[in-house]
């Protein structure tokens, strides 16, 4: 998934209303040491977990809804892309084995 979509627009962050809120969050303390570790670790061995991201099924939104220090780290890094792996908001949460439907990104 390209870096870039990474935005208030596109993917959004579930836990902030905003991801300026989520970088001011993980600017200091512990979230920031948080953050420095996962940009060290991806520097060197790439992004191990994938950030995975979900899509409500009513709306059409699609959010981060785990790997939010990932996604700072990765967006810091200033890296093109990102691994991931994505779920329908329903009853229930399965990894989804079909391709994104990346056309939700052209709203």
């Amino acid at each position: 998934m390209l870096t870039s979509l990474l935005n208030d627009r596109k993917i959004m962050p579930t836990d902030f209303r905003r991801w300026a809120d989520a970088h001011r969050q993980f600017a200091q303390g512990k979230d920031r040491q948080k953050v420095d570790k996962l940009k060290e670790s991806i520097a060197e061995d790439g992004l191990e977990v994938p950030i995975l991201l979900c899509i409500n099924e009513r709306w059409r939104d699609i959010y981060v809804s785990d790997g939010h220090h990932r996604a700072i780290a990765v967006i810091e890094l200033e890296l093109t892309r990102f691994p991931f792996h994505w779920h329908w908001i329903r009853a229930g949460v399965h990894i989804e084995h079909e391709p994104f439907p990346y056309e939700l990104l052209e709203r």
